[in-house]
């Protein structure tokens, strides 16, 4: 796997509530991160669980299983990280996966996050690296957001996803603030994901490239919740709403999500 730092960088921010101009600087080197070096689960000091088929499919009617530690579908080897769906029972599902949480080993507010991913081809699958709150300070979602760094749904090859949820734009009531850009190899090489998050505004990168900006619009938090701490989360769903949108390729699976490294930066000036 590979390694690397990131230079100091400063970015211009115009606030859309005044005319000042304020550089943004974020920290050369991590102040948290995983680099999937050592094999087997998942390091148990960066990375929890979130367990079962809850809330009706985790809200999005999905089919699969999300196990506990469990090697089958989250696993280490050679400098990467492995989330796999099976199609198994279990539980009364037909699919298991994982879903790994950053929760109460890794909570932020502000910075830079990087996920260098490589995305499952494969009709139903729905690859995910994303952030939810920790405290739920505002409400339940998408009261009180939720920032989404890389989505791919599988029937949809190489288009990568980048969006943000909030009360006033989420995609129950049409409103959704998200960018879509087609990525060449998206299923078959790794890219690096990337999302800046500041007082300011959200912007989402493909390698280093700019392809979203929610700026913060100073309305209040309904449509600026982004002032609490999030966490990570690393998941592929299967089906769903959005997922399953044209049903699952039963020959597809098993089916990985691979990760090459996550690494959080340290926003210098909030």
């Amino acid at each position: 796997m590979s390694f690397w730092i990131l230079p100091l960088i400063s970015i211009l921010s115009v606030n859309p509530d005044s005319t000042q101009i304020r550089a943004y600087k974020f920290a050369a080197t991590p102040i948290w991160r995983d680099e999937f070096d050592k094999d087997g689960l998942p390091d148990s000091e960066k990375w929890g669980y979130d367990v079962g088929a809850k809330y009706n499919g985790w809200g999005n009617h999905e089919l699969q299983y999300y196990t506990d530690a469990n090697l089958k579908n989250a696993y280490v080897a050679d400098g990467i990280l492995n989330i796999t769906a099976i199609k198994e029972q279990h539980e009364g599902l037909n699919y298991t996966s994982a879903r790994l949480v950053s929760k109460d080993r890794g909570d932020f507010l502000y910075g830079r996050f990087v996920v260098r991913a490589k995305v499952p081809k494969g009709r139903g699958t729905w690859a995910a690296a994303w952030m939810l709150p920790t405290d739920w300070v505002y409400g339940n979602w998408p009261h009180s957001g939720e920032i989404d760094i890389m989505e791919h749904v599988g029937y949809n090859e190489d288009a990568i996803h980048i969006t943000v949820h909030t009360k006033d734009y989420n995609h129950t009531i049409g409103t959704q603030k998200g960018a879509m850009k087609r990525i060449e190899h998206a299923t078959t090489a790794f890219h690096e994901y990337r999302i800046d998050w500041t007082p300011e505004y959200i912007r989402g990168f493909v390698d280093d490239v700019q392809i979203y900006d929610f700026p913060k619009e100073g309305k209040g938090s309904a449509v600026w919740p982004f002032d609490k701490r999030f966490h990570l989360l690393l998941n592929l769903a299967i089906g769903g709403d959005w997922g399953g949108a044209k049903g699952v390729d039963v020959t597809a699976f098993p089916a990985t999500m691979q990760v090459d490294y996550v690494r959080v930066y340290n926003l210098l000036n909030p």
